[in-house]
C-alpha cells in the first residue's frame, strides 16, 4: 500500500500558494465604514449599504460604540491593515460623508444632497439580480468626466481609485467582475453621482426562443406541438423578455465567461442592473491629516493670502509651544530620574557604612551592652516603674518589688498582662475592675479564695485547703 494523502512537494506548494495569497490580500486596500454621532435610522442603514458596496475588503460586522473616538479607530486600524475610513454623520441641516486616507490623510468632506437605500432601489425594479456570489470580489470602478477641472477634482479621482485594488487588464479574470461602481462628475453643478450596478453577460445573435433555452429555467412547452415552434416563432414568450441590445453594450469577449452561450471571441451583450445605493455628493473641503489639519480646498470659504499667512503663523506658533512643552517635560523627567538615582546611590552607601561600623566582622559575637552603661541607667528606670505602679494601682509598691541591683532591664512602656500579674500582689485589683467599697481591701492576715476554690495565704504565698465546717 502506498502512502495516502498529498506528497511533500504538494504540501510545500500549497503552503507557498497560501502565503502568496495572504501577502496579496494584505497589500490590497481595506476600509472601515461606520456612522458617527446621532445619525438616525436612515443614515445608519445607508452606512450598512455602503459596506455591501465595499465588500469583501471591509469590516462587515464592525461595531462602533458611543464612547469610541476617532483616535481609537485609528489605533485599531493600523494593526489590521485598514487604509481608508468612510464616515457618515448628520447635523440639524445636512448629512455629511467623509473619506479619509490612513495614516497621514488627506480627508475629503462631502455633503450628501440626495440618497436612496438599497431596499428602495430594489423595490422599484421589475426584475433585480442580486445574490451573494456577486459580493465575493470587489466591484469594478468606473470614473466619468473627471477631466482637467482643477487639482481638487484630480485628488478626488485619486482617492476613489485607491479605495479598490488595481486591475491588470491583460491578466484579469472576467468571472471575478460581477459588480460595477460608477462615479460621475458634473462640472456644471460640481456634484458626484454615486451608482452601484450588477453585471450580466448574455449572448446575442440568437432568437428569443434560443435565448430562453439557454437560460437556467427551461420554458414551458406543454402547448407546443414541436420544439421548432419555440425556436422559429418564440411562441409563449412576451416581448418584455427580449431586452433591446445595441452597439452601446455589445462586445466581443476576450475569454469565456460563466453563463450559457458566453464563448470566447463571440458577441455578447453586457447588461447593468442597479442594485443600490444611490447618492448625490458635493465636495465641501479637503484637509490635511486625519480629520484635522490645514484646509487645502473649500468650496464656499475663500481666504486671501494675508489670512492664509496669519493662519499658518498661528499654527507654527502653536506647534513651537507644543514642542517647547514637550522638551521641558523631557528635561523634568530626566532630572527626576537623576535625582532618584543619586538618592538611591547615597542610601546604599550610607547603609554600607552603617553595616561596616556596627557589625564589623560578621562572624564575631555581639558583645552586648557594657556593664557600666547598663548600671548607669538602672536607677532612673526603677523610679519610672515605681511611679507607673503608683498611678496604676494607687498604692505604694513594696520595697522588694524594685531592687536597686536588678540585673534585667525592664521595658520603658507599660507592662503586659503577664508582667502585671507578676508585679501586682495577690488581692490587688486594677483600674478596669469594678470599684470596691472603702475598707473592703483584704489585710495581710486575711485569706482569699483562689481560682480553684483554695484559700491563699498572703503571708506564705502558698495555697492551703479550706477549713472543714464544724
Amino acid at each position: 500500500m502506498g502512502q495516502s494523502g498529498r506528497s511533500r512537494h504538494q504540501k510545500r506548494a500549497r503552503a507557498q500558494a497560501q502565503l502568496r495569497n495572504l501577502e496579496a490580500y494584505a497589500a490590497q486596500p481595506h476600509s472601515f465604514v461606520f456612522a458617527r454621532g446621532r445619525a438616525g435610522r436612515g443614515v445608519r442603514q445607508l452606512s450598512l449599504d455602503l459596506r455591501r458596496v465595499m465588500e469583501p475588503l471591509t469590516a462587515t460586522r464592525l461595531q462602533i460604540r458611543k464612547k469610541n473616538t476617532l483616535k481609537d479607530c485609528v489605533a485599531v486600524a493600523g494593526p489590521l491593515g485598514v487604509t481608508h475610513f468612510l464616515i457618515l454623520s448628520k447635523t440639524e441641516t445636512n448629512i455629511y460623508f467623509k473619506l479619509m486616507r490612513l495614516p497621514g490623510g488627506p480627508t475629503l468632506t462631502f455633503r450628501i444632497n440626495k440618497y436612496t437605500l438599497v431596499r428602495d432601489v430594489v423595490s422599484s425594479l421589475r426584475r433585480h439580480r442580486m445574490h451573494e456570489q456577486q459580493f465575493a470580489h470587489p466591484p469594478l470602478l468606473v470614473l466619468n468626466s473627471f477631466g482637467p477641472h482643477g487639482m481638487h477634482v484630480k485628488l478626488m479621482a485619486t482617492m476613489f481609485q485607491n479605495l479598490f485594488p488595481s486591475i491588470n487588464v491583460h491578466k484579469v479574470n472576467l468571472n471575478t467582475i460581477k459588480r460595477c461602481l460608477l462615479i460621475n462628475y458634473n462640472p456644471d453643478s460640481q456634484e458626484l453621482d454615486f451608482r452601484h450596478y450588477s453585471i450580466k453577460v448574455v449572448p446575442v445573435g440568437a432568437s428569443r426562443g434560443m435565448k430562453k433555452l439557454l437560460q437556467e429555467k427551461f420554458p414551458n412547452m406543454s402547448r407546443l406541438q414541436d420544439i421548432s415552434e419555440l425556436l422559429a416563432t418564440g411562441a409563449g414568450l412576451s416581448e418584455s423578455e427580449a431586452e433591446p441590445d445595441g452597439e452601446h453594450n455589445i462586445t466581443e469577449l476576450p475569454q469565456a465567461v460563466a453563463g450559457r452561450g458566453n464563448m470566447r471571441a463571440q458577441q455578447s451583450a453586457v447588461r447593468l442592473t442597479e442594485i443600490g445605493p444611490r447618492m448625490t455628493l458635493q465636495l465641501i473641503k479637503i484637509q490635511e491629516g486625519v480629520g484635522e489639519g490645514n484646509v487645502l480646498f473649500h468650496s464656499f470659504v475663500h481666504k486671501t493670502e494675508e489670512e492664509l499667512q496669519a493662519i499658518l503663523a498661528a499654527k507654527e506658533e502653536k506647534l513651537r509651544l507644543k514642542a517647547q512643552r514637550q522638551d521641558q517635560q523631557a528635561r523634568n523627567v530626566q532630572r527626576k530620574r537623576e535625582q532618584r538615582e543619586a538618592h538611591r546611590k547615597k542610601s546604599l552607601a550610607g547603609m554600607k557604612r552603617a553595616r561596616a561600623g556596627v557589625d564589623g566582622d560578621s562572624d564575631a559575637e555581639d558583645p552586648g551592652v557594657p556593664p557600666e552603661s547598663e548600671g548607669a541607667g538602672q536607677p532612673e528606670e526603677e523610679e519610672d516603674e515605681a511611679e507607673y505602679f503608683r498611678q496604676a494601682v494607687g498604692e505604694e509598691p513594696d520595697e522588694d518589688m524594685f531592687p536597686k541591683a536588678a540585673k534585667r532591664r525592664r521595658p520603658a512602656g507599660p507592662p503586659g498582662k503577664k508582667q502585671q500579674g507578676k508585679e501586682r500582689r495577690p488581692g490587688q485589683g486594677t483600674d478596669s475592675g469594678p470599684p470596691k467599697a472603702k475598707g473592703s481591701r483584704p489585710q495581710r492576715g486575711q485569706t482569699k479564695l483562689g481560682r480553684r476554690g483554695a484559700a491563699w495565704d498572703h503571708r506564705r504565698g502558698q495555697a492551703r485547703p479550706p477549713k472543714k465546717a464544724v
